[in-house]
């Protein structure tokens, strides 16, 4: 048996000695080195937080005391010392270790939400309710990879500066990164007391000296510690932190497991907030992450071991969507780029690259990126906003107050969008069509395949006057689906026989719809399948043709509440279109992590699924001339694909 797998919980740990902690360390980073290699997940955050995490867990006890991270996926390595190593082979496998913290899994996770910046406002709510319960309880926040460039996490410590008495220690995990290199006035501070570790050498080395000295010694250290806050102030520019009120320790090695120990358990006799300041490296320990330029490994695809040489994948939508945005670029001068910390996963590399004064990363800032999008556009440019589908959940008040109700041209790129699988429930980009339908003026589009999705990002940038919005899912594209005609703005996909069932395909559900046509014009039924490429507003000839029909589908890889499909059934009572109506789309729960294709089928979004759920309401329906159900043999198809 490895020593790793002796560890049953965190209390054990107490029982090691340097030795063996090393030994444990370097067993750890093989691990996850050897499961994300096939399983994917966080590795480069895993790997820079082994030492800082053992520390944690052996100064503090866990679950009495609640350590909360932030980011959730640096989170592995607790998971292993809190007894979950025999499991964590499953790792973000379907009805297996999730990604991310969880409640299901283990007493020691707190804190499921995995969106950055949350984490300290969690732990401001959790040691005040101890306090006032009068519990003897700890509260750890955990706060790196790029989430204090969140404006959420400042607004916290503003809070957290005036609660005196509440016993939180914060440990800053400064790797300087998010997914890249950490930007802003911030990261420059952070650098500064990273690169300045000369207060707590200074007050070491002057401490060994005076109380070496007979009689005086003592005495004078005291003297000099009491003014400890001038010296800190010359020797280490931690004013950022402490002139809010907080309690600041560090900067400390955060790979330095003893040193890690002892100013956690220096922060932990201090009755009231602390700070304390590790220095990490993003990938610690595995070469090929720690020389991997782009992102030390953030979140690699599968992976040789040896090498770290990735497996060859396809391309998928952020790749062709790379590629448009550059194009529009070299003929738009007044196109400008702005990504949340994640300039490399929405593709807007190869852009910041040719354009780079034309490119802004603004942090882990959403609410930032979308009213200084407002900004740039009110000064005469069009910004687009590249930002994974969940992420705009956090900017939504922006969305409508800041930039939809001064009518600015504004493009939101949703990457990610719909079900996303791996990464769980929050990542699904599950809610955006939703909460933008109540938009006033905002024109939302869900291109069905790349070359829509160039055609359609092309048409958002031209509109000047309200915000457009570009989603597209995760993963490779289809193969292109052209059209066979044309209904207003909408493209008609597939029309066979009578106009039996008219389905309404958004965005990625189009092939599912085209494949779902087959099966049904198998079964003697006549189909029309429409893509409405805009999906807000409704298109009126989209109105029109449900007028024709004797069934209405709609499909969308969004929450049935709210979503698409029923903004059409709503659109069509108006209209006094009355015909039956079957709305399609994911159910409005959270999401267990698994593979994209099954969560599909465990919702019935597969068109084996709807095709039969189709045939048995066309047969509820009767035939319209008296028959039994509307079911004839052969209908030639008119389709191409």
């Amino acid at each position: 048996m490895s020593l790793l797998e002796s560890i049953t919980g965190p209390r054990d740990l107490r029982a090691l000695d340097d030795d063996q902690l090393e030994v444990l360390a370097a067993e750890i980073r093989d691990l996850l080195i050897r499961t994300v290699a096939t399983n994917t997940g966080h590795l480069g955050p895993n790997l820079g937080v082994v030492e800082l995490t053992l520390a944690i867990h052996r100064v503090f006890d866990s679950p009495l005391d609640r350590v909360v991270f932030d980011t959730g996926h640096q989170s592995y390595v607790h998971k292993l010392v809190t007894g979950r190593v025999a499991t964590f082979g499953t790792l973000r496998r379907e009805g297996g270790m999730s990604g991310y913290p969880s409640q299901a899994e283990s007493p020691h996770d707190i804190v499921e939400n995995s969106h950055a910046s949350t984490a300290l406002s969690y732990a401001d709510g959790l040691a005040k309710a101890y306090r006032i319960r009068g519990e003897d309880r700890h509260t750890v926040a955990v706060i790196g990879d790029g989430a204090l460039t969140g404006g959420m996490a400042w607004e916290a410590l503003n809070n957290i500066a005036i609660a005196k008495d509440s016993r939180l220690v914060i440990v800053v995990n400064d790797n300087g990164r998010s997914y890249t290199p950490t930007i802003g006035g911030l990261a420059t501070a952070l650098t500064s007391l990273r690169t300045s570790p000369r207060y707590e050498n200074v007050l070491d080395l002057v401490k060994r000296r005076l109380t070496a000295v007979p009689g005086v010694g003592p005495a004078a250290y005291d003297a000099l510690h009491a003014m400890k806050k001038g010296l800190k102030d010359a020797l280490a520019p931690q004013g950022l932190f402490e002139d809010l009120g907080l309690k600041y320790v560090g900067p400390v090695d955060g790979h330095d497991r003893a040193a890690m120990e002892q100013v956690l358990a220096q922060a932990k006799k201090f009755n009231g907030p602390v700070i304390v300041h590790a220095i990490t490296r993003k990938g610690y320990g595995y070469d090929p992450a720690e020389r991997h330029e782009a992102d030390q490994f953030h979140a690699p695809g599968p992976f040789d071991v040896q090498t770290g040489a990735e497996k060859p994948k396809g391309r998928i939508w952020t790749d062709h969507f790379s590629d448009a945005i550059v194009e529009i670029g070299q003929r738009r001068e007044d196109v400008v780029a702005i990504t949340a910390a994640m300039t490399h996963p929405v593709g807007l590399d190869a852009f910041q690259r040719q354009f780079p004064e034309r490119s802004f990363d603004v942090g882990i800032a959403e609410q930032h990126a979308a009213t200084s999008a407002a900004g740039l556009a009110l000064g005469g440019l069009h910004p687009v906003f590249a930002v994974y589908a969940t992420f705009l959940n956090r900017a939504f008040d922006q969305v409508l107050m800041d930039v939809a109700l001064h009518r600015l041209g504004v493009t939101f790129v949703l990457d990610r969008s719909g079900v996303t699988g791996d990464d769980g429930a929050s990542h699904n980009g599950m809610w955006d069509m939703s909460i933008l339908q109540v938009v006033p003026g905002l024109r939302l589009a869900a291109p069905r395949d790349v070359t829509r999705m160039r055609e359609l990002l092309g048409e958002a940038v031209d509109v000047d006057d309200a915000p457009t919005v570009v989603r597209f899912p995760k993963g490779p594209p289809p193969a292109d689906i052209e059209a066979v005609g044309r209904a207003g703005g909408a493209d008609v996909l597939v029309r066979t026989g009578d106009q039996d069932v008219l389905v309404v395909a958004v965005g990625s559900m189009a092939e599912v719809a085209v494949d779902v046509a087959d099966r049904l014009v198998a079964q003697g039924i006549g189909v029309t399948v429409v893509d409405p490429r805009w999906v807000k507003p409704v298109d009126p000839a989209v109105v029109e043709l449900a007028r024709d029909h004797r069934l209405v589908v709609s499909i969308e890889d969004n929450g049935e509440v709210g979503g698409c499909g029923a903004v059409l059934l709503q659109t069509l009572n108006a209209a006094g279109v009355h015909t039956p109506f079957r709305l399609h789309g994911i159910p409005q729960e959270f999401l267990d992590h698994a593979k994209r294709a099954a969560i599909l089928e465990r919702i019935g979004l597969t068109p084996q699924a709807l095709a039969l759920g189709i045939v048995e309401a066309m047969s509820a329906l009767g035939d319209p001339a008296g028959g039994t159900g509307g079911i004839r043999p052969d209908v030639d198809a008119d389709r191409t694909r």
